[in-house]
């Protein structure tokens, strides 16, 4: 399956630079370049060329600035009507020099480390010679070439991270060969996936991979589930300590690995891949494709789009629903989101955009580990007194104004907050739209949040001290040594054979 994660901004020499990315798709950018080259050749307008083929001007403007990846119809219309072949757009290369220095230097701005110097954007403009682009993008990619070799032991586990969550970005968070493969497995025990899978259809689609579910009480605190493959059993931990929700989502993960073929990972971005590919699965088998779209389709008509009813229709944890929502919603439904999972502090665990929602990041890009302003509504949800009930907030950034519809300790499971976003012109399409709340926030400007008032800091000036909570976030808590001791990070491999041990049946 062409999953596999790829880097965003890898670093090319200008005359390198293509349109297929590493599964062969189309790079919507170079796309771009090629439709407003062959439009102004043809000697037309964003809305002349937009009656031509029946789409509006602000379409056909973000297909050419690159930030929508076009349909297949749309571009034998628009060759048709530009008077060139399908081909011509689709050449996988710039159309000239110019359109390969400008799209090596707009990639150049979008990697985070120069985003991290905190530059105003730079549009090469017809003023901006070509030598010119030509120097910064040399010397941007000497920069990353010296900071590469200084890379700390973990910069593998973080680049992998940053590449899944790109290409994540790329596919619109939606698969369709896992969609394919969930629903091949739902019809193989008679479903016709039109409906939520029942307890009694989840433990026949376990039978259909071989395996039994068992309860246990002892189950490593490390682990979500355990698998014992010569007994064929999933292990998952008793009720009271997993919500039967919960539970569904991670037998159905668990289940996932085989259905897609998964082994023990070689290396993070292996193993990044295929936990991202098994919990789409555990959506998908969940949550079908089929029966989920309509149901999406008809709240974005009348303005109710939630991830509650997802949950509640399918009988899905509520960060699964908002995983769902985010598979569906863009590919299905054209409206761009972000998902976030963070804790109490802001502190992100999980985090996924197609809509160019601002989140904090490392200099290298990687976004587990960051803090969220405090502006948003990830974090003034827990300001409310009704911290479990859905809160919406619009939130003001550099990248324009977001309705967030936050969830704290939806699940019964810690206080995390599950929030689900899109930029404001969305908003009317989702419940929650109608709310007041609105926050500003000028992150990753140190005076937004991160920074005390300068008259309370001169009043604590030299009479302050602060004892740091230990704490172990998603990257740096997991282990960096060889992965080939243990393909599974973050588990303590000790704790499962012993456990497996204890369950052993003869």
């Amino acid at each position: 399956m062409p999953l596999q994660p790829s880097e965003k901004y890898p670093s090319k020499k200008v005359n390198e630079l293509t349109a297929l990315g590493s599964d062969g798709s189309i790079d919507p950018s170079v796309f771009g370049h090629r439709l407003r080259h062959h439009r102004r050749r043809a000697g037309m307008t964003l809305e002349r060329l937009g009656e031509a083929v029946g789409r509006p001007a602000s379409y056909l403007s973000q297909l050419e600035n690159g930030r929508r990846e076009p349909r297949l119809s749309t571009v034998n219309q628009l060759a048709a009507a530009l008077g060139c072949r399908v081909g011509d757009l689709l050449e996988p290369r710039p159309p000239d020099r110019r359109s390969m220095l400008e799209l090596t230097f707009q990639r150049m701005q979008e990697d985070p480390r120069y985003v991290a110097l905190q530059l105003p954007l730079l549009r090469p403009s017809a003023r901006v010679d070509d030598v010119v682009l030509q120097h910064l993008v040399a010397l941007f990619d000497k920069v990353k070439e010296l900071g590469d070799l200084a890379t700390p032991q973990t910069h593998g586990a973080r680049a992998a991270n940053v590449a899944m969550r790109e290409q994540m970005r790329r596919a619109d968070n939606y698969y369709p060969d896992i969609e394919a493969i969930a629903a091949d497995a739902v019809g193989a025990i008679g479903e016709d996936g039109g409906g939520v899978v029942s307890e009694r259809a989840l433990a026949s689609l376990a039978a259909h991979f071989g395996f039994s579910i068992a309860r246990a009480g002892d189950l490593p605190a490390s682990t979500r589930s355990v698998t014992d493959l010569r007994n064929r059993v999933i292990y998952v931990a008793q009720r009271n300590d997993l919500p039967p929700r919960t539970a569904r989502s991670v037998v159905a993960q668990t289940l996932g690995h085989f259905a897609l073929g998964h082994h023990d990972p070689v290396d993070f971005a292996d193993y990044v891949r295929q936990r991202v590919e098994a919990n789409y699965f555990a959506g998908a088998l969940l949550a079908p494709e089929r029966a989920a779209v309509p149901l999406l389709a008809h709240a974005k008509l009348t303005g109710d789009l939630a991830v509650d009813d997802l949950r509640d229709v399918f009988y899905l944890s509520y960060e699964m629903a908002a995983h769902r929502l985010t598979n569906l919603i863009t590919r299905h439904l054209d409206i761009p989101v972000h998902f976030t999972r963070s804790d109490p502090e802001g502190v992100v665990w999980k985090a996924y955009e197609n809509d160019d929602v601002p989140l904090p990041a490392d200099p290298d890009g990687t976004v587990e580990g960051q803090r969220l302003c405090r502006q948003w509504g990830a974090r003034t949800s827990f300001d409310d007194e009704e911290t479990f009930a859905p809160r919406s907030q619009y939130t003001a950034t550099s990248a324009g104004t977001f309705l967030c519809i936050t969830v704290v300790g939806a699940d019964g499971v810690g206080r995390d907050a599950v929030t689900v976003g899109t930029p404001e012109r969305y908003a009317r399409y989702f419940r929650g739209n109608d709310t007041t709340a609105r926050r500003s926030s000028r992150c990753p400007d140190p005076r937004c949040c991160r920074e005390p008032e300068p008259e309370m800091a001169a009043r604590w000036a030299g009479v302050t001290w602060a004892s740091a909570r230990d704490r172990s976030h998603f990257v740096s808590g997991l282990p960096t040594d060889a992965i080939s001791f243990n393909p599974y990070p973050g588990v303590d491999l000790g704790e499962v054979v012993a456990f497996l041990d204890r369950h052993d049946r003869p």
